[in-house]
């Protein structure tokens, strides 16, 4: 792994006192966190980034796509 950041978060008084009282480790419960909203996130910008590639490939013809894949079968 690379350098790392140091992130704080504040939370009410209570919810640390249940955290410790249930031995919740609140650095790895927020690194997990922060790994999966990063991973929601990206699989969401992909999703949306596919959605606008499709719409102008459905403006393609298909024959279009058929002549374009048989020329770089041939040149291969």
């Amino acid at each position: 792994m690379g350098k790392y950041e140091t992130v704080s978060v504040k939370v009410p008084q209570t919810m640390k006192e249940k955290m410790k009282q249930l031995g919740i480790k609140p650095s790895e419960l927020l690194r997990r966190a922060i790994e999966e909203e990063i991973k929601r996130k990206q699989v969401q910008k992909i999703k949306e980034e596919i959605r606008s590639i499709k719409a102008t490939l459905d403006k393609i013809p298909m024959e279009t796509i058929i002549q374009s894949i048989r020329e770089d079968r041939e040149h291969r």
